[in-house]
């Protein structure tokens, strides 16, 4: 179990980078369009606030399905799995004997290896599933998880850029907006590197300019309807 540690942790902190990115360059986008569209503090509020909770409902409800998906599809091909094992036992053993030959085994060993995992009907299905079919089990307890991180972090990114509209007028709080989420792509744009032992300025400008083209765009379609 200790060895799946660093793996669930690397996939959480996917997670987390991607909803709070997503968040981040939704709503600013948004909110650069409402700000080059209008003077009102109060209007780039209120779309800021609606389109967060839709964005953050959205991107959670999004992993939901695909998780359950997921689960879904592992359940359906186990239970084809067990069925193959117990009408074709010959033909799913010599499928074992071919997985671990494959895999540098061979003469008594070999032998051994698949003797064992056939005895036990529940290893032996599991290790079709892994082996064979490549696919690991998804608990429903992870997929609720897994939700709930990428609703939350999508929340957060997507609040970032609204922040300043709460305490400055608009043209003033677009530009704290912009630097603020600037810096923020940035730090992920490092602590991705770092995580995967990459250029780290290299990493940072690519956040920044995948971040701030999309922000652009909202810019100047918001430029198209001022009032």
């Amino acid at each position: 179990m200790q060895g799946h540690e660093p793996h669930k942790k690397g996939n959480r902190i996917s997670v987390i980078i991607l909803g709070g990115q997503d968040g981040l360059v939704s709503v600013l986008g948004l909110l650069l369009g409402l700000s080059a569209a209008t003077r009102s503090t109060r209007i780039v509020i209120v779309g800021g606030l609606s389109t967060i909770i839709a964005e953050t409902l959205s991107m959670a409800a999004v992993a939901y399905t695909s998780k359950m998906a997921d689960h879904d599809h592992y359940a359906a091909e186990r239970a084809r799995e067990v069925q193959e094992v117990k009408d074709l036992p010959d033909v799913e053993r010599q499928e074992i004997v071919d997985i671990y030959k494959a895999k540098g085994f061979s003469g008594r060993l070999l032998r051994d290896i698949v003797d064992h995992i056939t005895s036990d009907h529940e290893l032996w299905v599991n290790t079709m599933m892994r082996e064979e079919l490549d696919l690991m089990p998804v608990v429903k307890k992870d997929v609720y998880s897994y939700s709930f991180n990428v609703g939350i972090s999508t929340l957060c990114g997507a609040l970032l850029p609204l922040v300043p509209y709460f305490f400055l007028e608009v043209h003033t709080a677009l530009i704290a907006s912009l630097i603020l989420s600037v810096l923020v792509l940035a730090a992920v744009g490092v602590y991705k590197a770092k995580l995967a032992l990459g250029n780290t300025v290299k990493s940072a400008i690519q956040m920044v300019i995948i971040g701030m083209g999309a922000a652009i765009a909202g810019y100047l379609i918001g430029l198209l309807f001022k009032v």
